[in-house]
């Protein structure tokens, strides 16, 4: 018999990250000293960590070279103890990032792409979604395989995911008829709003007037975003939660001591869709687990070694309850 699809899906990039903390960023032309650390990175696998390390029973799928890093890949999903599946790709390099965290915990980050960049709809069969709960991808990958695997997710009954990350000149506001929850930080919500048009007066929305907007102002505004419920990460502010029917809200982030905030919005990301699973698709109660999973992980260096375990997550939600 058929073995049941893992509850969560995540579709997207694996990257190796090549991180360098130094005490400050280098200006141009400067070269300054700083330690390097390389470990498993990419939007897409760091959202299957984070929710398989908490204890969703998750399946992540991504393209890879034929290099030393897709080993690296390989052997950190077994040692993790989470499903699998690397699309070889042998005329591509495996996805690299060369990440800067300075000694306040934020960082600049320039992705090449590589065999991500490569994945297709052919290598994502319509079977591979049937029994799946939660969808989930974004925009490290090729956006016709963003597409295929939005469409696949809806046609096998799952709830599905986008988070729009990064976001592409090239993004087609089409793929929103396929979201069911759509999953932007500040900037790619700035950036979907002056894609399609939606600023009040036709004015280049920003930042600034995201900060200001009232909750009912940006409940409005993401409901003319199309998909039935929007979450806005909003960092240290925490994030805001448009439903389709009922209240919208604005969940806090929890304080904690920042160590390296790459990774953070893949956390909640990963942190959410097992939340969903585990709360029985209540999005408010998701949106809290998403919010406790990146709290955790800004706590520790690098991206997906940062992700909480289920058990360091449960010491915490304990804490602040």
């Amino acid at each position: 018999m058929p073995q049941p699809a893992p509850a969560v899906i995540v579709v997207g990039s694996y990257v190796q990250d090549l991180t360098w903390r130094c005490a400050t960023f280098p200006t141009a032309g400067q070269t300054i000293l700083g330690c390097f650390a390389t470990g498993p990175g990419g939007k897409g696998s760091n959202q299957a960590v984070a929710a398989g390390r908490v204890g969703a029973d998750t399946l992540f799928v991504g393209a890879v070279g034929a290099d030393a890093f897709a080993g690296v890949a390989a052997g950190f999903y077994a040692e993790n103890k989470i499903a699998a599946r690397f699309i070889p790709k042998p005329k591509l390099a495996t996805g690299t990032a060369a990440i800067l965290v300075d000694d306040a915990g934020q960082n600049e980050i320039v992705v090449a792409l590589g065999a991500n960049a490569a994945l297709a709809p052919r290598d994502l069969p319509p079977a591979l979604f049937r029994g799946a709960r939660v969808v989930v991808t974004q925009l490290e990958t090729g956006l016709a395989a963003v597409a295929h695997t939005l469409r696949c997710g809806r046609r096998a009954g799952a709830t599905t995911v986008l988070n729009p990350a990064p976001m592409r000149a090239d993004f087609d506001p089409a793929l929103l008829a396929h979201v069911d929850i759509l999953i932007p930080n500040e900037t790619e919500f700035v950036a979907l709003v002056n894609q399609l048009g939606l600023a009040p007066g036709k004015r280049a929305y920003t930042e600034a007037a995201l900060a200001a907007e009232a909750p009912a102002a940006l409940h409005a505004l993401c409901r003319r975003l199309g998909p039935p419920t929007v979450i806005v990460t909003l960092g240290k502010r925490g994030c805001f939660v448009s439903p389709a029917e009922g209240e919208c809200a604005l969940i806090p982030a929890h304080v904690v001591k920042a160590v390296d905030t790459t990774g953070a919005g893949d956390a909640f990301v990963g942190g959410f869709a097992a939340g969903y699973v585990r709360h029985d698709g209540d999005v408010f109660a998701a949106a809290r687990h998403g919010q406790a999973v990146a709290a955790l992980s800004v706590t520790k260096p690098g991206t997906a070694p940062s992700m909480p375990t289920a058990r360091e997550l449960a010491a915490f939600l304990k804490r602040v309850r």
